[in-house]
């Protein structure tokens, strides 16, 4: 009978080995956007898209179709045939009379009777900028990766659910806005979008952990996931070495890690509405730390740096127990009425939940601002009800 030989390994170093997983979490991204890019110039999908196009053009009108050539005319579809040539010789001419605002290539859709993208926007792929609020859209379309170009993806206060892998290939994006939806998790391929300066997650509350290859989003500034479960900060928030604001407001923060300080461009900190007792002592080592917007019900424990340096904007927040105490009360007999009512009622009781929520917020930014301007340490002021109804 074999003994069993038993080892003990030592480890001084962890950084060491998450060193050595990073360069492997590189390498192999690399090898899967290498990939994408081979299937991408193949020509099957040239080929498929034409023949779409064709099909799609012979349900159209006269009039449709010239709208639709000239659109395209902007495009990167430069291979696309056009039908006729009288039609090409239409669209020169619609093109020289065009409105100059046109160039804007915005896409905008508002409302609550759109449960779906329109069907012709998957021919609009010279978009620059999506606008979609207040709509029951549930998902986003398939042919979303054909966006290549795409900088601005606006579409908050809508019923998303996820958002798919094929957003990792919008290379140009700077700002994604996915707030107030039904996100439970975020994709790793969003880390693909490099270029990207401005990510906001505001109020999904499903929404729990990024994932750690966020980590390469070098150029974020602004990072918002406020009115979350969010229990600890995020890894991949730690990396990313340009961020100058963070907003992890509305959470269930139980405290700060104490390696903060490795967010060496950060100016402003809203941690205010969880369950901090206290400061960790690293934040003073932020020298580009400007304002830090913090719950002061619970907090026992404050650098002093923190609080004498005139440069900081140190702000407490306190609730109104009275105000809070309704404010239960209420969310209680509301619970009991949304069990009562049906799915569609209930579907528009969580519309109307999550515009008071964004407007709370806005209360908040609103009276932070108008603390910035102001010379001295407001200590007199920071005592302001945060549970007020609007």
């Amino acid at each position: 009978m074999r003994l069993e030989r038993k080892m003990d390994v030592p480890v001084y170093d962890l950084s060491l080995i998450r060193g050595i997983w990073e360069v492997r979490v590189k390498k192999q991204r690399q090898r899967q956007k290498k990939e994408q890019e081979r299937m991408e110039q193949s020509a099957l999908t040239r080929i498929e898209q034409q023949w779409q196009y064709r099909i799609y053009c012979k349900t159209l009108k006269t009039s449709e179709r010239n709208q639709l050539h000239r659109y395209l005319e902007r495009t990167s579809m430069t291979d696309v045939p056009t039908c006729t040539e009288v039609e090409q010789q239409n669209q020169t001419d619609q093109q020289d009379q065009k409105d100059p605002d046109q160039s804007k290539l915005i896409f905008q859709l508002n409302g609550d009777r759109w449960s779906d993208f329109p069907r012709e926007l998957q021919w609009m792929t010279y978009l620059r900028e999506w606008h979609v609020r207040g709509t029951k859209i549930r998902q986003l379309p398939d042919y979303l990766a054909l966006f290549t170009q795409l900088t601005v993806l606006q579409i908050p206060q809508n019923a998303i659910t996820e958002l798919p892998p094929e957003i990792g290939k919008l290379t140009e994006l700077r700002e994604l806005n996915v707030s107030y939806n039904r996100l439970s998790r975020v994709p790793p391929e969003l880390g693909n979008c490099e270029n990207l300066e401005r990510l906001e997650l505001t109020g999904n509350h499903n929404l729990s952990e990024l994932p750690f290859e966020l980590s390469s989003l070098k150029q974020l500034v602004h990072l918002d996931i406020a009115e979350n479960r969010f229990v600890s900060i995020p890894i991949c928030a730690l990396r990313m070495s340009s961020l100058q604001l963070l907003d992890l407001s509305n959470n269930c923060l139980t405290d700060l890690p104490q390696d903060m300080d490795r967010l060496e461009q950060l100016v402003t900190l809203f941690v205010h509405k969880n369950n901090l007792s206290y400061l960790p002592q690293c934040l003073t080592n932020v020298s580009t730390l400007k304002m830090i917007v913090v719950s002061g019900d619970q907090l026992t424990c404050i650098p002093t740096k923190l609080c004498s340096n005139p440069d900081i904007k140190f702000i407490r927040l306190y609730d109104n127990p009275a105000n809070a105490e309704k404010k239960k009360k209420k969310k209680k007999k509301e619970d009991e009425e949304k069990k009562e009512k049906n799915k569609r009622r209930r579907w528009r009781e969580a519309r109307q939940e999550e515009v008071k929520d964004s407007r709370e917020k806005e209360f908040i930014e609103a009276y932070v601002s108008s603390l910035q301007d102001r010379d001295t340490v407001p200590y007199s002021t920071t005592k302001v009800s945060i549970s007020c109804l609007l």
